[in-house]
């Protein structure tokens, strides 16, 4: 066991200002990109240089504390980004509270339900979580980390300064080389040619954060507008006229990427069948252990089955009070099934993320909302509700189990690192639904995704294209309303699970992804992902690890606090507006 300093007031303290910041950021980076990213690495980094440089002290297992704080808050912005902006999209009426409570639920719940995985996952199984023992390298050192942290700041300081720039009118907020030589020529580029770059920071860094990996994201959309869009107009499927790239979007390219990205998710979800039997080993043989109750180790066995009991009375409550029309009975049955299936995808993302990085959020939640409007009889708003709650859990689940695997790199007490998270997991929730209204809300002339934003390219209400929160509505419609493009989401569906059986993690969702999102995100996103194959190929992967995936993270938390700030600024009536981008 350590005996140096670990949950200290300051390192908490650190990790909850960090984490609220990265919430916002990363809801941000998610309604524009539809995932969000991991910020244990980035809280790692600038504990080094909070705690070592300005606070004059710090250990290893305290900034393993700090950033264990900070990503425990900020994973909550993915479950509330994916599922609740669907409600908001579709003109849906439902209190912001109720989802809030059931958010906050499941934050609590995806820290219950590792409590007996970790002995077992993590020091007999010995699973890799590449993310968790990434943070343990650096964390393991701090010479690095202050290299690391100016670099970061560069790229925090150099995405400001370009978002400031299209703001005040310096720089274009999209580029098209391709057009220019047409029109240089003397020739008139189709109004359907999709060869516009968002001039866009965080697409570029999210690129190089992603490497080789990212690729699917960008072949999707080169599919989608190099490759169906042509072949659509010239088979005469889709008009030639000023209108044809709206048609495009809004009639086939949309919902073949909704289709995709659901038929991707469910069978993610078939692909990761040997986890769960894995992990139920898993749960099974720690059991067994005796381990569970010990006081160093970690937190008692009855926190466990006080935490899936105190789920269902939450979850049950936060249904009948978001939709008291149908009645207790169902709104019992919905918190019961919501907290076994919390449960269940916390065992399989747990697994999953321990030996691949990858955990199908998307589906463990497209497969509660459907439950739920079974059970609920197609309502909406009780159904997504729970939704939140089995996401947010999923999330922590992935990171929690992450973080315990850091802590278990550099000597912390999982007891520690449990406690810190019961202390501060209901602040990601609040945090991220307060970002989301805000962007919601945002007027016209800064970014967001609500009536009152600009017009996004591609025909999406505002200029954040919320993918994930619109695809989850594209199947409650079709499930609902009948309406649907059923044949183009069928077929997008058969896409999905076919590109799905790639040996790439998450190949499926990442292709319907890109043909969701205007090509002009997906096209700096893949620049991204080409440059860092190319520095990859010449320096190697320990300059990507430690010169650009630093700078990379600077870049894309630069642009959304930018943005973030400038729309509160907008709203505030301080400065004008500036213009999307």
């Amino acid at each position: 066991m350590s005996t140096y300093n670990e949950a200290t007031v300051r390192t908490v303290g650190l990790g909850v200002v960090q984490g609220i910041i990265m919430t916002m950021a990363f809801t941000y980076a998610g309604l524009k990109l539809g995932f969000t990213l991991g910020g244990s690495e980035v809280a790692a980094i600038l504990g080094f240089v909070v705690l070592r440089g300005l606070l004059k002290g710090g250990t290893i297992v305290e900034n393993n504390i700090n950033q264990t704080v900070a990503s425990g808050i900020n994973t909550a912005s993915s479950g509330v980004i994916f599922t609740v902006p669907a409600l908001l999209l579709m003109g849906v009426d439902f209190d912001p509270w109720i989802f809030t409570i059931a958010a906050v639920a499941g934050s609590f719940m995806g820290i219950v339900v590792i409590i007996p995985l970790r002995k077992q996952m993590i020091e007999l199984d010995r699973l890799r979580f590449p993310s968790g023992t990434a943070v343990g390298a650096i964390l393991k050192a701090p010479g690095a980390g202050r290299e690391k942290a100016v670099l970061l700041m560069t790229g925090f300081l150099t995405s400001m300064l370009a978002i400031l720039a299209i703001k005040w009118g310096w720089l274009p907020s999209e580029i098209d080389p391709v057009a220019i030589v047409i029109r240089a020529v003397g020739g008139v580029p189709p109004v359907w040619l999709a060869t516009a770059i968002a001039v866009s920071l965080m697409n570029f860094g999210a690129g190089l954060l992603s490497g080789r990996g990212g690729m699917p994201f960008f072949i999707g959309g080169a599919v989608a507008w190099w490759l169906i869009a042509p072949v659509a107009v010239g088979a005469g499927w889709v008009p030639d006229n000023p209108d044809t790239a709206d048609i495009l979007y809004g009639e086939m390219l949309r919902p073949l990427g909704i289709g995709v990205l659901i038929g991707g998710a469910l069978m993610g979800v078939v692909l990761a069948f040997p986890a769960i039997k894995a992990a139920l080993g898993s749960l099974r043989r720690a059991a067994q252990a005796a381990d569970v109750g010990s006081e160093t180790e970690e937190l008692p066995a009855w926190v466990l089955y006080a935490g899936l009991a105190a789920s269902a009375v939450v979850l049950t409550a936060a249904a009948y009070l978001a939709g008291p029309e149908i009645g207790l009975t169902r709104s019992v049955i919905a918190g019961v099934v919501g907290t076994i299936w919390i449960a269940v995808a916390g065992l399989i993302v747990a697994q999953a993320t321990g030996m691949t990085d990858i955990s199908p959020l998307s589906g463990m939640a497209l497969i509660a909302v459907t439950l739920m409007l079974a059970i609920t009889g197609n309502n909406v708003v009780v159904a997504v509700a729970v939704g939140v709650a089995v996401c947010v859990a999923t999330s922590q689940c992935a990171d929690m189990m992450q973080d315990l695997k850091t802590g278990h790199l550099v000597g912390s007490r999982p007891l520690a690192q449990q406690k810190v998270q019961f202390l501060v997991a209901w602040i990601g929730p609040l945090v991220a639904m307060g970002t989301m209204y805000l962007l919601w809300a945002t007027p016209d002339g800064s970014p967001g995704f609500g009536p009152e934003s600009v017009a996004c390219a591609g025909g999406l209400p505002g200029c954040l294209p919320a993918p994930q929160a619109g695809a989850l509505q594209g199947m409650i419609d079709g499930v609902v309303g009948g309406a649907a493009p059923l044949d183009k989401y069928a077929a997008g569906a058969v896409m999905g699970m076919a590109v799905s059986l790639f040996p790439v993690g998450g190949m499926g969702v990442l292709f319907g992804l890109a043909m969701y999102l205007p090509f002009a995100i997906t096209f700096g996103y893949g620049l991204g992902c080409l440059t860092a194959m190319g520095i990859e190929k010449v320096r190697g992967p320990a300059f990507i690890e430690s010169k650009v995936v630093p700078l990379a993270a600077g870049l894309i938390v630069g642009e959304a606090l930018t943005e973030l700030g400038y729309s509160i600024l907008t709203i505030l009536g301080v400065v004008g507006p500036g213009g999307g981008h």
